[in-house]
């Protein structure tokens, strides 16, 4: 008998366990979420978009108003940290946050839910260690780096490069649209190039597409000096990804162009089109 009433409190702790992490902490979460998304943008904030993120001046007026609610809901969640003695300030958690969220815009979006903090240098900065899978470990031989993006719930990123990335609109070289790209790639465990995507046929056609574009990149690349695609997205899947959406955003009618089936399976996943914000 008391097996039973012991089976029967395990049974009953579990099953509070269950609705705690799977229902209330959820229903608590969303509700935080949306009176965040709710509360107007402090002004200065709004100023620092409109000063160091010119493609936000490009989106139509319910995109902005979007924007304004998830930026509030990542500043609310992740963690800045300035490293070489760089100090965090509004200025940059909001520049940062801004160009992040552009990537949310019109789609379901937990907020790249393995991201916990954003290290900020002041410039280019040496790598001494790599992730691996049992931790960090030192590099052969240390790499001067723009920014990389760590699986383990990390973004860095150099501030006067994700400046000059803002401030032109159209070259295709964001570099927090680069590095957050790799967060949504890796929203399913694995940097392979393919984000998570709605259905079976979309996995299906992305793969063909992609894996067509890719090949095109790594083939052409050195002969074609007007490509759309940065070089750097022959490197990996992963990196083609990320480039794709640098020229996603910034060279839409190019891409369009040049990659028609590339440019309508970026349309597709993020669910904007920016052929009509910016003009040819």
């Amino acid at each position: 008998m008391n097996s039973m009433y012991i089976l029967m409190g395990f049974a009953a702790a579990a099953a509070g366990i269950f609705t705690f992490f799977f229902i209330i902490q959820p229903l608590r979460k969303n509700r935080r979420r949306e009176r965040l998304r709710a509360k107007p943008l402090p002004g200065e904030w709004g100023r620092i978009i409109q000063n160091y993120v010119p493609l936000y001046r490009c989106l139509p007026a319910p995109l902005q108003q979007e924007l304004h609610g998830h930026i509030q809901v990542f500043l609310d969640e992740k963690y800045f940290e300035g490293c070489n003695g760089l100090e965090i300030d509004d200025v940059i958690r909001v520049c940062i946050a801004a160009q992040a969220c552009i990537l949310l815009l019109n789609r379901k979006t937990d907020y790249f839910p393995t991201l916990n903090a954003i290290l900020v240098y002041p410039a280019t900065y040496i790598a001494r260690e790599k992730v691996a899978a049992d931790g960090l470990i030192p590099l052969d031989d240390a790499s001067i780096r723009l920014g990389e993006s760590w699986k383990q719930g990390m973004v860095v990123l150099a501030w006067d490069h994700v400046k000059r990335g803002a401030r032109n609109v159209r070259d295709g070289q964001n570099l927090v649209f680069h590095e957050f790209a790799h967060q949504l790639d890796e929203e399913d465990g694995a940097a392979n190039g393919a984000p998570l995507l709605g259905s079976r046929s979309q996995y299906a056609a992305w793969r063909r597409v992609f894996k067509r574009e890719y090949k095109k990149l790594r083939n052409t690349w050195a002969q074609d000096r007007r490509r759309v695609l940065d070089e750097y997205g022959a490197t990996s899947p992963a990196e083609f990804f990320a480039v794709a959406t640098e020229a996603f955003y910034e060279k839409p009618h190019q891409l369009k162009i040049k990659h028609p089936e590339l440019f309508n399976e970026m349309r597709a996943y993020f669910k904007v089109d920016p052929t009509e914000w910016l003009s040819p």
